[in-house]
């Protein structure tokens, strides 16, 4: 428990100091925020806002990640180290297309093609590196099954595992992307979701198939150094939530949101608990459905099905302020994490 405190401590820390130092460095190099012309009209006073903050809370939750294990003592673990790689290389992934939007003043920054190049490049490192590596027990960090609370049915093979990580990866970097619209309304939803899993891999450490083959026990490689992981970029994320919240300071940009998406893809791939983050994070997903919903409906009757896609930007059309737009999918966003770790808690209620 003292490894999960300091690393969210530091990493809490080392944001809300480096991110007005960071605003600084961004505002004198001219890295200001592009707003797209069709967007809400509203937006168009955020144009010239720093971005790339995601920058921040990276580094931020890799310097409370490393002084966790320094101050304890206790050697980091592959799996920790796979899911800080997935968050660090998707985040570079962003800032790159991030640099291309303020450096070019192109407010679509990455071609897309090569964006997707550089998210499958990083996840098969992942999802390779996931399958490989047993500890005594012979357990991976991964496994080539699918899974809920835990894996289930037979696998589906080592190469279809991949294509399936690459498929978890890609959706929720790009809807974690999409729900960052608004001022603070990704940072919130991502933080609720990484304090689940600080709980999740608690949970399973204390009832590891390691220490005891009990009914229910998990088969997961390292449970503890998962929440150190979940509880350093929770601090990060935080920690720039403070400078993020309305009217946002700073925006984390394609660097903070990929890194998002890869970050808590990875925990949920590693605690065996792939189905449960469609639930946890079921704002992201509400989101991204809805974009889905518009561009399909559109194509098929050539009507609109909302004003605006993503769904925030239909409410900000319908007249919502943004504060009240941010707070209310907030508030749904703690619904859908209560209901997650609800189900994850719901096979060790007691029977009657």
């Amino acid at each position: 428990m003292t490894n999960i405190i300091i690393a969210a401590g530091i990493a809490l820390i080392f944001v809300m100091v480096g991110t007005p130092v960071w605003i600084r460095i961004v505002n004198r190099l001219g890295y200001g925020q592009m707003i797209r012309d069709e967007g809400p009209e509203a937006h168009l006073n955020k144009r010239g806002t720093p971005t790339m903050g995601g920058t921040v809370f990276i580094v931020g939750s890799l310097v409370g990640y490393a002084a966790a294990h320094l101050f304890t003592g206790e050697v980091p673990t592959i799996s920790g180290i796979l899911v800080l790689f997935l968050m660090t290389g998707l985040g570079l992934v962003g800032f790159v297309d991030d640099y291309i939007k303020v450096f070019k003043q192109r407010s679509l920054g990455l071609r897309s093609g090569a964006k997707m190049i550089g998210i499958i490049l990083v996840g098969v490192v992942f999802a390779v590196g996931s399958l490989n590596f047993p500890n005594g027990y012979d357990v991976t960090p991964a496994d080539p099954h699918l899974s809920f609370l835990r894996d289930f049915g037979p696998s589906i093979g080592p190469y279809l595992f991949v294509v399936w990580a690459l498929l978890l990866i890609a959706a929720m970097s790009n809807g974690v992307n999409l729900t960052d619209g608004l001022d603070g309304l990704a940072a919130g939803p991502a933080g609720m979701v990484l304090a689940a899993y600080v709980v999740i891999g608690n949970w399973q450490l204390r009832n590891s198939c390691a220490a005891a083959l009990a009914p229910n026990c998990y088969s997961v490689r390292d449970p503890l150094d998962l929440a150190v992981v979940a509880a350093a970029v929770l601090g990060g994320v935080f920690g720039f939530l403070w400078w993020n919240a309305p009217p946002a300071k700073i925006f984390m940009g394609d660097t903070g949101s990929l890194a998002l998406g890869g970050v808590l893809v990875g925990l949920a791939i590693l605690t065996r608990t792939q189905f449960l983050l469609a639930i946890l994070c079921g704002l992201i997903v509400m989101i991204t459905l809805s974009v889905i919903i518009q561009v399909g409906g559109f194509k098929m009757t050539g009507k609109r099905v909302f004003k605006m896609a993503p769904l925030q930007h239909h409410f900000e059309l319908s007249g919502w302020a943004e504060t009240t737009i941010v707070v209310r999918f907030w508030l749904m966003s703690a619904t859908f994490v209560a209901i997650g770790i609800g189900l994850f808690y719901l096979e060790w209620m007691p029977k009657k």
